[in-house]
């Protein structure tokens, strides 16, 4: 128990001395990003894709205030309808990268998996191939979303270990793969169907430029 607190503490700490990032800071593959009030950024889009221009970090943080899902809602690649919204991290290109969803429909629960294509690294490759959920270690409850909620959605690697706070405590933690930990990348954030404002921060870290056009398209 000592050990769990002292990580979700470290995590926290990490998340709270992240950057929050600006929409000049983030390249979007899909969907739109537009400015919101308090300086946010908001996204009514059924689905957005986008990632910084950090070439790598290993803590991010989504602070989003829920607004209930899209006008106009599309399904995933697979042919589901989900409402969700998360992180990404080392995301290595659209094809080889760490997810930490929260799942919101058709039922609430936090799901954290590694898309891996080796070889392949751009959407029109691997399209929604590769896709691995990680059975975690631990998991906590997550609380039910309303529209006007706002929460934190804090996701940490440190070596193979995969920890995820919600609002400050321990949600989620366990051990993706080693190829999957080696992954090296920039965090991002995706969503599909819903209707959300938000700041993402970042952990520190060299940043390019421009945007690679090869991260185009669904991921």
């Amino acid at each position: 128990m000592l050990l769990l607190i002292g990580s979700a503490a470290a995590l926290s700490q990490a998340a709270a001395s992240g950057e929050v990032l600006s929409s000049a800071d983030l390249c979007v593959t899909e969907g739109h990003v537009v400015a919101a009030a308090h300086g946010n950024l908001a996204v009514d889009a059924p689905k957005m894709r986008a990632y910084t221009k950090r070439l790598a970090a290993d803590a991010a943080e989504l602070r989003f205030t829920y607004l209930g899902p899209t006008g106009t809602q599309q399904a995933l690649g697979s042919g589901r309808m989900r409402e969700q919204l998360g992180l990404k991290l080392h995301a290595a290109d659209p094809c080889n990268l760490i997810y930490v969803m929260w799942r919101i429909q058709p039922s609430a629960e936090l799901v954290v998996s590694v898309k891996s294509n080796p070889g392949l690294h751009s959407s029109s490759e691997c399209t929604n191939h590769g896709y691995q959920n990680i059975e975690p270690r631990m998991r906590g409850a997550l609380p039910r979303l309303k529209p006007g909620d706002t929460h934190r959605l804090s996701a940490e690697m440190r070596g193979r270990r995969l920890t995820v706070l919600v609002d400050g405590m321990q949600a989620w933690q366990g051990e993706p793969d080693d190829s999957a930990a080696q992954l090296r990348g920039p965090a991002g954030v995706r969503s599909d169907n819903v209707h959300f404002e938000f700041e993402l921060a970042s952990s520190p870290g060299q940043d390019r430029q421009v945007c690679d056009n090869r991260s185009q398209g669904t991921d």
